[in-house]
């Protein structure tokens, strides 16, 4: 269902006053304003303060504060309480004075009262070092402003190292000129100062002021009551007046009422609230904003509007858009940038969403518009080009001007299907009809021209034939992997400016089109499925074929376009004999149409250009997209995840496009160049498409989310994602994180070293942020035990711990399922999330429909997990709820090796539970629903989870501790410390293998004390009731010392056999991970220790270097089982643990699931 943004609503609020009433309009009156603010910042208004503006602010402050030790701020519009009272205490402690303009007289008076409390518990700045300042006027501009309380002005002395305006600039105008007005009031040193700015979604006409920084909530959504009262508040706010007359103002409030209603999305879990889109936007800018003529003065501008094809780009107003025409041009920009810090994006072929943004200048290459053909002759003089065809093609170059010029002497280059497409094509991967033949776009370059965005020197990089060299070009000195980088993330590193590509011969192709009407999802099914198997698996390399998933004339509908490439075009122009044993006929029905083209040609033979809707080409439609690699597109759950996308459509004109890959593609290894994505078989471009008149509506804006929706869905089951498309969209940060396969970590290396101070900053993402959360915990436990509140409360937690700025976030991983449900049974979402009745109705159906998958898709709750975490990308620690797998950190760390992954186990009694039943719902999901038999004490497990927490007792005091003592302690900056002495080496004990040397600690100065102490505090069982520290050589020997000595312990040592005294006790060992890589290992060995060394029932802990693959614990804990010590009195504490190789699933095989084990610090691969 439609939901318009606040913005839209706006307007249609305002259009309804011009066409119902003539009355005057009015400004609303203080208190009209104020309970207008009340409808719309109360309940889920609130959530894009918490997730959004809080989280922005705290970033940005803990950054100004790496320079100064305290700040000074200035709020424009607080309203009732500042904004910044939310924000953690150790950042609030650091606000030594605050000052605000509130020109509403009870939002002030609120202020006030709230800032000047007399307890230092309840003060929300407790260290100013002076009352706050309330101005109680607007902000205004040029005129001195008086109060009681002081004067503020841009001439007085007073200056801040924070201005915030926090959706408080909307009656501001120009908000230029008042920007620049606070930019005067910051202080002069230390340098730094920052203006932040909020405001919603529409964009802000800031006449040439330039950001230092932006950040965007696409997500945002507020609800109101669906009562004429509240409406009657809410919408005058929204328009922004009232009508003078009050017969007049009646009726427009009725009106509007009507407008609010239309307009508004409801849900069934929410009866009686009516829902608006709220997207958020945060700009901030420095004293270096204003430089712009600086620029101007040295590069010309774009005369004229900046042409672009891509929707999103169209909507924004960049700062100002340059035009260079000479590469001095392009050094000058850069320049300027470094000089003011800030960014810049630049526009090749308008085809990227976020080659214009908001208040960034825009630096256009469209001047830069040469093509140059070199004959094999002239290829050069540096060897192994002599006899290769090269194509220099400058950034402003379109694909279709590349082909024409090429194919005028006969050759060609692999590029993409769309002849406006640009440079972003080519440097970020590139797939195109010729890719099964002759590889990508990328694999194609050669050579470029770069300006570096580090020094604005001009590189040279790989062949550049030598006429096309700049003069004073120089070579880098890392330009190997810079020309790696270029050919699949070359926007990241550098202002291209021309690109040399090794050409082909050009071909002639022959094309035919199948459409294929399906009647239901089964047959689509099938249908996929067999294109998949009998045409698209046995085609040749000169043949790919392109499938679309769509719906038209009320059908779905398979729509196959097959392109065949010939060296000299066929004598005939009939049809030529399908190039595959089976007939197409069999599998696709009749050819719909058959012709021969050349390259040029090629661009009007996609199927979307005329076969679809009547037709895409006409440029009558606008379109989001994001890509996605899949293998196997035949298997049910590819099938099935395609054929829902295009059900839940929101607009006729949606479709799934799928270019086939293979041959060639996959040719290349995935590490030679830096598009790592390489095994797969198609490109599911996912399509949200609209009539270009929807520009900028709900429609619009309801495309795009469905494409981010499926595009998370297919997300497990995919083999990687384009990158191309990606930018600084916070929902894409999940999709970057897969979009180079393995080349990330060198991406972000590289990326550091070539743009270290960001100046690319909204090319797909690369930053060197965790990939993955930090920490994740798995909260676990029975039915209305409370996992949900703790989890929320822990939450809390980490955003409250300040010093490490933490950004943590709870999900519910038995969303997806409900999501499954309700797609195929019709059932309603919103009301099976949140009506608990509902949910129960529907229990039992839903536990067969979840246990039906899992017998059809047996890794589903690996992908349901994994398709959270790759959803927090942007978080440190994330927690899931709902998990109902046994032993699921056994079963689940491998997946996110570079991760922690913990299990915390909600327990409480059985009235404790019964009583929350009463008045909040379970979890379908939640294994160990009671019954009217069950006991009182929990089920018992299999396994032992990582911490068990009581929460029997009211209120939220025991959650908050025990965060405190055993959550937050795994951020503590001496675990990095710890890890920073584990030092990596490259190829051992064989090439290709990157060795951790965990026993290094020991070897640093102050490394094992630090170590033993880190041991002996996370132990989460009492060293009091510990009778052994136990210890297998070589490694535990060195920290299990230590450690015994130091918690006052007697040692156990385990050695190979034939090293102890008789009598002893032994068992069969096998070799341990690292042994096994060597050349010369045997099998195993024996180990032992001494007889009766340890007594029957004691508590054991066993110390080691690492747990990778489990082979040696697995021997000890044997071996203590041997000397009657069982598994439920040991416990497992190691330094350094490897998820990948699954030691904690081996133990949890051979029966050692109950032994709780501990692991100081967890690293990816070997």
């Amino acid at each position: 269902m439609e939901m318009a943004t606040l913005v839209s609503l706006k307007w249609a609020l305002r259009q309804k006053a011009t066409e119902k009433v003539s009355s005057s309009k009015q400004p609303l009156s203080d208190v009209q304003y104020s309970a207008g603010f009340d409808t719309l910042v109360r309940g889920s208004g609130w959530m894009s303060y918490r997730d959004f503006i809080v989280p922005q602010i705290c970033q940005l402050l803990t950054q100004l504060l790496s320079s100064r030790n305290c700040i000074l701020v200035l709020e424009i519009g607080p309203g009732p309480k500042s904004v910044l009272g939310h924000l953690p205490s150790d950042l609030r402690r650091k606000v030594k004075r605050y000052s605000a303009f509130e020109p509403n007289i009870l939002f002030a008076t609120k202020l006030q009262k709230w800032l000047c409390s007399k307890s230092d518990m309840e003060s929300p700045f407790p260290c100013l070092e002076r009352a706050p300042e309330i101005h109680r006027m607007p902000f205004s501009l040029n005129n001195p402003i008086g109060s009681g309380t002081g004067s503020v002005t841009r001439d007085s002395d007073e200056r801040f190292d924070v201005i915030i305006a926090c959706h408080s600039m909307y009656g501001l105008k120009p908000k230029a000129k008042f920007i620049e007005q606070a930019l005067e009031m910051l202080v002069e040193q230390p340098e730094g100062g920052i203006v932040i700015v909020f405001h919603r979604d529409g964009t802000h006409h800031l006449d040439g002021l330039v950001c230092k920084q932006t950040a965007s909530f696409p997500t945002g959504i507020i609800s109101v009551p669906d009562d004429d009262g509240v409406l009657d508040h809410f919408a005058p706010f929204v328009a922004g007046f009232a009508m003078q007359d009050a017969e007049a103002d009646k009726v427009l409030r009725a009106e509007w009422r009507k407008v609010c209603r239309a307009l508004s999305r409801r849900e069934d879990a929410h009866p009686g609230h009516l829902f608006f889109s709220s997207p958020n936007l945060m700009a901030t800018f420095t004293k270096q904003s204003t430089a712009l003529p600086e620029l101007t003065a040295q590069v010309p501008l774009l005369e004229g509007d900046l042409k672009v094809k891509n929707r999103e780009a169209r909507l924004h107003h960049p700062a100002s858009t340059f035009r260079p025409t000479e590469v001095r041009h392009v050094q000058d920009c850069v320049r300027w940038a470094l000089k003011h810090g800030v960014g810049l994006t630049v526009v090749g072929g308008g085809h990227s969403g976020h080659c214009i943004w908001p208040n960034v200048v825009a630096v256009d290459m469209c001047a830069f518009d040469q093509v140059h053909v070199l004959p094999a002759r002239n290829g050069g003089a540096e060897p192994g080009f002599d006899s290769t065809p090269l194509v220099v093609a400058e950034a402003g170059c379109k694909t279709g001007d590349i082909i024409r010029n090429a194919m005028a002497v006969g050759v060609t280059v692999p590029l993409g299907a769309r002849p406006s497409v640009g440079a972003g094509l080519w440097l970020q991967g590139g797939i195109g009809h010729l890719a099964r033949m002759y590889g990508l776009a990328c694999d194609a370059i050669v050579g470029a021209v770069v300006v570096s965005v580090d020094s604005s020197q001009v590189f040279c990089i790989g062949h550049v034939p030598s006429q096309h060299q700049p003069v004073g070009a120089v070579r880098p000195g890392n330009e190997t992997d810079l020309l790696w980088g270029i050919k699949g993330a070359g926007t990241n590193f550098g202002i291209v400016v021309s690109v040399t590509f090794k050409a082909f011969p050009s071909p002639t192709y022959s094309v035919r089109n199948w459409i294929a009407p399906l009647n239901d999802s089964l047959e689509a099914q099938v249908k996929l499925s067999e294109f998949d198997e009998y045409v698209a698996r046995r085609l040749p390399r000169n043949c790919s074929a392109d499938a679309y998933l769509y719906w038209d004339i009320g059908q779905l509908r398979l729509g196959v376009t097959m392109f065949e490439s010939f060296e000299t075009r066929p004598s005939s122009e009939t049809p030529i004999p399908f190039p595959l044993p089976t007939s197409s006929g069999t599998i696709l029905g009749p050819e719909d149409n058959f012709k021969f083209v050349d390259g040029v040609g090629l661009f009007e033979a996609e199927m979307y250009m005329s076969g679809m809707h009547g037709g895409h080409g006409g440029s009558r439609t606008s379109s989001f997209k994001r890509c996605l690699f899949l293998k196997d597109i035949g298997a049910p759950e590819v099938t099935n995840s395609l054929v829902t996308a295009i059900k839940t459509r929101p607009s006729p004109l949606c479709y799934l496009h799928l270019l086939q890959g293979g041959g060639a593609v996959g040719d290349v290894a995935a590490d030679e160049t830096a598009f790592g994505c390489r095994d797969w078989d198609f490109a599911c471009v996912v399509t949200g498409a609209w009539s270009r008149d929807q520009d900028g509506t709900e429609v619009a804006r309801a495309a795009v989310r469905w494409v981010y929706s499926i595009a998370m869905d297919l997300f497990p089951l995919s083999s990687g994602v384009y990158g191309a498309d990606l930018g600084p969209d916070p929902r894409d940060a999940a999709l970057a994180v897969e979009a180079f396969g393995p080349n990330r970590p060198r991406l972000a290396h590289l990326k550091q070293s070539s743009d270290p101070r960001n100046v690319l900053a909204y090319a797909c993402p690369l930053s060197q942020a965790p990939m993955k959360p930090k920490l994740i915990i798995l909260v676990t436990g029975d039915s209305c035990a409370g996992k949900d509140y703790c989890a929320d409360i822990w939450v809390s937690a980490f955003l409250k711990c300040t010093q490490k700025s933490l950004v943590a976030r709870a999900v519910s991983i038995s969303d997806a399922t409900k999501r499954e449900y309700t797609a195929a049974t019709g059932a309603d979402l919103n009301r099976l999330l949140r009506d608990r009745a509902y949910k129960e109705q529907h229990r039992p159906a839903l536990t067969t429909f979840f246990q039906s998958q899992v017998q059809h898709r047996p890794r589903l709750p690996e992908e349901h997990f994994l398709k959270l975490v790759y959803g927090a990308a942007d978080v440190d620690v994330l927690l899931i709820t709902g998990m109902r797998d046994d032993a699921p950190v056994a079963a689940l760390s491998h997946l996110v090796p570079d991760s922690r992954l913990l299990e915390v186990r909600i327990e409480s009694g059985k009235p404790t539970r019964c009583t929350r039943r009463g008045r909040q719902g379970g979890d379908y999901a939640d294994h160990n629903a009671d019954n009217n038999n069950s006991a009182s004490k929990p089920k018992p497990l299999g396994y032992r989870p990582s911490l068990i927490f009581n929460n029997d007792l009211t209120g939220s005091e025991a959650a908050e501790r025990f965060a405190e003592l055993y959550l937050l302690p795994f951020f503590h900056g001496d675990l990095q410390r710890l890890a920073n002495m584990v030092r990596p080496v490259s190829d051992f004990p064989r090439p290709g293998v990157e060795f951790r040397h965990v026993l290094n600690i020991s070897q640093q100065p102050g490394g094992l004390t630090l170590c033993t102490s880190l041991l002996q505090t996370h132990f989460a069982g009492i060293w009091g009731k510990v009778d052994v520290v136990a210890c297998c050589e070589v490694g535990g020997f060195v920290y299990a010392s230590a450690l015994a000595l130091q918690v006052n312990v007697p040692l156990a040592l385990i050695r190979e056999a034939g090293k102890l005294p008789a009598p002893t006790v032994s068992v069969f060992k096998s070799t341990s991970h690292i042994s096994s890589s060597t050349s010369d290992y045997l099998e195993g060995n024996r180990i032992e220790m001494e007889q009766d060394l340890i007594p029957k029932g004691a508590s054991v802990v066993v110390v080691d270097d690492v747990l990778a693959t489990g082979k040696t614990l697995c021997a000890v804990l044997e071996l203590l089982n041997k000397a009657n010590i069982g598994a439920k009195d040991v416990s497992i504490m190691v330094v350094a643990e490897f998820p990948v190789h699954r030691g904690r699933e081996l133990l949890r095989q051979r029966g050692f699931g109950g032994v709780n084990i501990q692991s100081l610090l967890v690293f990816g691969g070997a």
